[in-house]
């Protein structure tokens, strides 16, 4: 079995680069039959889809499986968006629960520290499956803990985090569409050694031909294409788009 940043990197020649964050809110009901539906009717223009915490609370084991194992019938990858963060023996069977449930790959928060950070992306590789890294959110209120001043590294905190997931061999990075010259500095400095994963397109303001521009290599979409009228134009513009 090939490594996750390569079956994501293969997908998305043949799909395209977007994908889909199915975060629906507390609100709505029949999460796995409309979960299963997004991904029956966009998996072409699709390489992966992302569910968070949100989604994942309410389901149980039988429904997370049966989504993921529809999601890989059609090819897409599926990660565990849990902003994993915490240390390495938790981390650890936190990951293998998911793995058993048919993620290919974890979102994991960095602060947890440079030591748990290595054993995870570690652990996780020697089974073939991904960890992607916070660097930089998309919410403008991010750029007050991503942009701060470290004094002793004389450096930013989301430059830090671009570096422990680049010394690791992290899979890939998020750094938020609504920061592309983050983007441009992240893509100077990782080139082709990891992906940068950027959420924010379409609502929050980002826009998919800039972002992709600046160097992003993947755009996670949730809210522009759940709450279209037509989610599969939506899908099917953002792909073009980018």
């Amino acid at each position: 079995m090939t490594s996750f940043k390569t079956r994501i990197r293969s997908k998305s020649k043949e799909s395209g680069r977007i994908i889909l964050a199915n975060d629906y809110d507390t609100e709505t009901n029949a999460l796995e039959s409309k979960t299963l539906k997004n991904i029956t009717t966009l998996h072409k223009y699709l390489c992966a889809i992302k569910l968070n915490f949100h989604l994942l609370l309410p389901l149980g084991k039988k429904e997370i499986n049966k989504i993921t194992k529809t999601a890989h019938s059609y090819g897409l990858e599926v990660i565990a968006d849990i902003k994993l963060n915490d240390i390495g023996n938790t981390n650890l069977v936190t990951t293998q629960r998911l793995w058993d449930l048919g993620f290919d790959a974890v979102i994991a928060n960095p602060i947890m520290g440079i030591d748990s950070l290595k054993q995870l992306i570690s652990n996780s590789h020697k089974t073939n499956h991904g960890v992607i890294t916070l660097c930089h959110m998309s919410a403008p209120s991010a750029k007050y803990a991503y942009e701060l001043d470290v004094k002793q590294e004389k450096k930013k905190v989301y430059q830090i985090f671009l570096e422990w997931a680049l010394n690791q061999k992290a899979d890939g990075i998020i750094v938020g569409a609504t920061y592309p010259d983050v983007i441009k500095y992240c893509k100077s400095q990782a080139k082709n050694k990891l992906d940068i994963y950027s959420p924010g397109v379409g609502t929050q303001g980002g826009q998919a031909s800039e972002v992709i521009n600046a160097g992003s290599d993947f755009l996670i979409v949730g809210r522009t294409i759940l709450n279209a009228k037509n989610p599969l134009d939506t899908t099917k513009k953002l792909s073009i788009q980018s």
